[in-house]
């Protein structure tokens, strides 16, 4: 789950980064066509199991391949467009309350006292990160439509997260990856004509930043997508909502490798909350089975 979220951050950084260079519909296609060719070896291996499925489950798969491929990041990439970093940082440490929500409405999931003291502190140690240790940085915040794309795109990723329990038991974690990789890019490909771009210009773009993309595209989707999906099949959709809260610091350590910004002592006391909060949410007395 660490490095699936340090991968996530650099997937931040290089949204906001290249913003004016391509087109949101553009980076969100790309990177899953670029995830598709990737996972194209384990389609062809398992194509009976993964056809059979899908015909089988086809509403369950189409929901969450929309859900978690084919609008997710295209929202959070459109967002990027117009919201600062702060308030799209602030936007995402909302993820994990979401999933604690969704969860408990949706799935009737109960949480425990010391996992909401767990959020509480990881959410304390996001806001102070990102107000850089001063409160009266919060009178200097404002919302735009921008910041609307990015909390739908939380929302989205949420929802996605808690009905992920939903997905066919006889898939494994990479044949429902592979999958919902296929199913989603085929429902952004109709959007992406719809939009009218075209896919031979658009080469040009993909080759000019072709370090962008195969990044995005192999460590952005394929390795944490495969990670986030292990950790809710091994932890749950609430502990691991969790370690979205590293994402600002993450950021802030990316930024000071490659972007020369300094560490300050505020990154300190947010990365003590973040880590004590996710802590006490992993490690808390799991309930009884009644």
């Amino acid at each position: 789950m660490i490095l699936c979220v340090l991968f996530w951050s650099g997937n931040f950084i290089i949204g906001r980064f290249f913003h004016a260079d391509i087109q949101p519909l553009q980076l969100a296609f790309f990177r899953w066509f670029g995830a598709a060719i990737i996972v194209l070896p384990i389609l062809i291996k398992k194509f009976s199991n993964i056809y059979k499925t899908f015909k089988e489950h086809y509403i369950v798969l189409n929901i969450l391949s929309i859900l978690g491929v084919t609008i997710f990041n295209t929202f959070l990439y459109i967002g990027l467009q117009d919201t600062t970093a702060t308030n799209a940082l602030i936007i995402n440490s909302s993820i994990p309350v979401l999933i604690l929500v969704l969860s408990f409405v949706v799935l009737k999931i109960p949480v425990n006292l010391k996992q909401l003291i767990g959020i509480l502190l990881s959410t304390i140690g996001v806001i102070y990160l990102i107000l850089r240790g001063d409160l009266s940085n919060l009178l200097t915040l404002s919302f735009n439509h921008g910041d609307l794309w990015v909390i739908s795109s939380s929302i989205i990723w949420a929802l996605y997260s808690v009905l992920i329990k939903l997905k066919p038991k006889n898939l494994s974690d990479f044949e429902f990856f592979t999958t919902i990789v296929y199913v989603g890019l085929f429902w952004l490909f109709i959007i992406y004509k719809f939009m009218g771009y075209s896919f031979v210009s658009d080469l040009y773009i993909v080759q000019r930043y072709y370090p962008v993309f195969i990044y995005v595209s192999l460590f952005t989707s394929v390795l944490s997508f495969y990670f986030w999906h292990k950790g809710i099949h091994e932890i749950g959709a609430n502990k691991t909502g969790q370690f979205t809260h590293l994402m600002p610091l993450f950021g802030a350590i990316l930024a000071y490798i490659f972007l020369s910004e300094r560490l300050h002592i505020f990154h300190i006391v947010g990365a003590i909350f973040i880590g004590f909060g996710i802590y006490l949410s992993l490690f808390s007395k799991k309930e009884r089975s009644k």
